[in-house]
């Protein structure tokens, strides 16, 4: 976190702390202060405890977005829930940070609102902020981050680019639907990591992401020699929910997956999400 505050800005946090506090915003889960505050109010209030100048037309720009302009001169406490949570963001971005913390934003909030947030989130990594985004919705994972860190009873267990975890960890499965059943893997094919499936109508082979098509192929050419045809194909590859199962159930590849290098921040924009 220490880091990646200082890589974006490129100041020493030690010497800088108050600066360094002002790049980054954070959005908790809930809202226990300012209930009696206007939206308007508590937003602006945020970004003054920063020492930025007022700036109106920024404050209405950020409303308009969370969709809460229309809330502007309302009290905290008449809010909805969801409502609430986007005052949060408001209060995170009203100083402009660079770096963004979001834990958990979108528990317990409809579809809507968490779409909305996704988008929102999208445009700020657009314009520069780099997020990091806490989250128990796996699919919000897969959807937003760039890189994914994984943490299992309070320890991370990696960090790693989402789209080289997914090659590197994920598993893909070839199914043939088969002319005709079989009632066991021929001898001639137990080199595969093949398996019957649908009484025997159905032929499952599962390969690393990593793996080269030309494996396939030389399958695909044993099946012929074997004399074994099939009506059709279809393929499947794990989602990030089943990596993540993976590696905290202790799955021995998890540990040989290498960490990732120093300094792979190019310095853009970006998710991370833990």
């Amino acid at each position: 976190m220490r880091a990646k505050a200082a890589c974006a800005s490129a100041v020493t946090i030690s010497s800088q702390t108050r600066y360094t506090r002002s790049l980054i915003g954070l959005v908790p889960q809930e809202l226990t202060t300012d209930a009696f505050e206007t939206v308007w109010g508590t937003v602006s209030f945020s970004r003054g405890l920063f020492g930025k100048a007022p700036n109106p037309a920024y404050i209405e720009r950020v409303l308009r977005d969370l969709s809460l302009w229309e809330k502007r001169n309302s009290k905290i406490l008449t809010l909805s829930g969801g409502m609430k949570r986007r005052v949060l963001i408001a209060k995170a971005l009203a100083h402009e940070p660079q770096v963004l913390f979001l834990d958990e934003p979108t528990a317990g909030v409809d579809v809507e609102l968490r779409r909305d947030m996704w988008e929102l989130m999208r445009g700020l990594k657009a314009n520069g902020v780099t997020i990091i985004l806490t989250t128990h919705y796996i699919d919000e994972a897969e959807q937003m981050a760039d890189r994914i860190g994984v943490i299992n009873t309070g320890e991370i267990m990696l960090v790693e680019r989402k789209d080289v975890l997914m090659r590197k960890l994920g598993r893909k499965q070839l199914t043939l639907q088969l002319d005709a059943p079989l009632t066991e893997i021929p001898a001639a094919l137990a080199n595969w990591r093949l398996e019957l499936a649908g009484g025997g109508a159905e032929l499952i082979y599962t390969y690393d992401a990593e793996s080269e098509h030309n494996d396939i192929i030389a399958l695909l050419k044993s099946l012929s020699e074997a004399g074994i045809g099939f009506t059709d194909l279809k393929t499947m590859q794990s989602s990030l929910e089943d990596i993540f199962v993976s590696l905290v159930s202790k799955d021995p590849r998890a540990a040989s997956l290498p960490a990732e290098p120093s300094g792979a921040d190019n310095g853009k924009g970006q998710v991370t999400s833990l």
